[in-house]
């Protein structure tokens, strides 16, 4: 296995590190924000965008891959750096968020966006249901769902043609070790921040098992991550933490539902990072919000994947730095629908320095939105690509020279 961690520096007064991440495909610097490219593509960009604007590392997912075009055609095309034209690091993930999105993610009405804190759509409760005729339980249909687990895996129903997809951890090792990557993720079942104690407890001792058949039938070229979950309960958490973090994986990920406030997400972090080997890195699963990033560096996470930048681009959503006006009550961003735009001259961000903000204005992005031209999706998704390469570039060096703190209280407005 072609695989180093190295950390180069840790931070002052905080458990934020500086490192680097070998692989057989080159090198990334941590702390890393990783693009997702879902189906061996970020939508509306090529892999030289992506150079350009400085990613050293991408993401790309199993199980939607599996489906389409399957792992065997990437294989014969000698894997997925020589399918998809990227020849730099490539991330897995095991299909374990699937578990949740088309599983109870559907029967819970939670949206992806739904359940990590602050994000898009709250998380709905029970009582948010419509009722039955007895007006007792919440009426929710487990027709609906696209997933279902056992003991042994779990077996989907593809939305879009019906057929019966079969994950289980040795499956998803197969497939991959077939798409090639260099670091890749244990199967895990990912539970609904609705589930209760019981359920999260039956949950994590599968995804324990399955952690350890994941261990048994990984591809030994690759360099396998394990997955800390128990979902919002404390013990459970420290018991995931405590058991996967005494396996012999290459490096962890913190996944499943992280709360429904900051404090949640930093009490989850609090509760895990500590037990886990401080040598290897910690990559944060779907995270991607400005003031997590900041927070999770704080108490040691390495890694970051989330599709949030260019989904947020193509619903006109454009992110904007403090000086720009950014906030955490406008989550750094603005909306480039909105009517005031029509004449405005300024680049979305004044001081950015990305392509699409040294050559175009607020009112022109706002004029393609409006005219849904498919160029505004690659200049939009560049834009927001490029700020969040750039803060992990500004959260790097502010760990080098010590001034990680000054910078989250520039970015988050509060004392320190």
């Amino acid at each position: 296995m072609a695989f180093n961690f190295k950390i180069i520096k840790r931070g002052k007064n905080t458990q934020a590190r500086l490192g680097v991440i070998t692989t057989s495909h080159g090198s990334f610097h941590t702390p890393a924000f990783i693009p997702v490219a879902t189906a061996a593509s970020i939508r509306a960009l090529d892999f030289n965008d992506l150079k350009n604007l400085g990613a050293e590392v991408v993401l790309a997912n199993t199980y939607h891959l599996h489906l389409r075009p399957g792992e065997k055609l990437i294989n014969k095309f000698g894997g997925l750096h020589k399918f998809m034209g990227w020849d730099g690091p490539i991330v897995t993930d095991s299909g374990g968020f699937q578990v949740f999105s088309l599983g109870f993610g559907v029967e819970h009405n939670i949206g992806k966006m739904g359940w990590f804190p602050n994000e898009g759509e709250r998380a709905r409760k029970d009582s948010d249901f419509p009722q039955n005729k007895d007006n007792q339980k919440p009426e929710i249909s487990r027709e609906k769902k696209f997933a279902h687990v056992d003991g042994n895996g779990v077996s989907f129903i593809d939305p879009m043609t019906g057929k019966k997809v079969l994950l289980t951890p040795k499956i998803s090792m197969q497939i991959q070790s077939d798409l090639g990557a260099d670091i890749i993720f244990a199967f895990d079942e990912c539970t609904s921040p609705l589930h209760d104690e019981v359920y999260t407890k039956d949950s994590l001792e599968r995804t324990h098992r399955w952690a350890k058949e994941s261990l048994k039938h990984y591809n030994k070229k690759q360099a396998l991550f394990g997955i800390v979950q128990g979902g919002l309960f404390k013990n459970l958490r420290q018991e995931s933490a405590k058991f996967i973090g005494g396996l012999p994986f290459a490096g962890f990920g913190i996944g499943g539902p992280l709360g429904g406030s900051k404090k949640d997400m930093e009490n989850i972090l609090d509760w895990t990072i500590p037990l886990l080997p401080r040598n290897k890195p910690v990559h944060m699963l779907g995270i991607g919000a400005v003031e997590d990033l900041f927070n999770c560096v704080e108490k040691g996470a390495d890694m970051f994947d989330c599709a949030a930048p260019t989904k947020w681009a193509r619903r006109g959503h454009l992110y904007i730095s403090p000086q720009a006006g950014g906030t955490r009550i406008n989550k750094f961003r603005i909306n480039i629908d909105n009517a005031k735009f029509r004449e405005d001259r300024k680049p979305i961000d004044p001081y950015c320095q990305c392509p699409t903000c040294r050559a175009y204005s607020r009112a022109y992005l706002r004029h393609l939105f409006t005219a849904k031209e498919i160029s505004y999706f690659r200049l939009a998704s560049i834009h927001n690509l490029h700020f969040m390469l750039e803060l992990m570039r500004e959260l790097r060096e502010s760990i080098s020279n010590n001034s990680f703190l000054k910078l989250k209280s520039v970015w988050l407005s509060i004392k320190i």
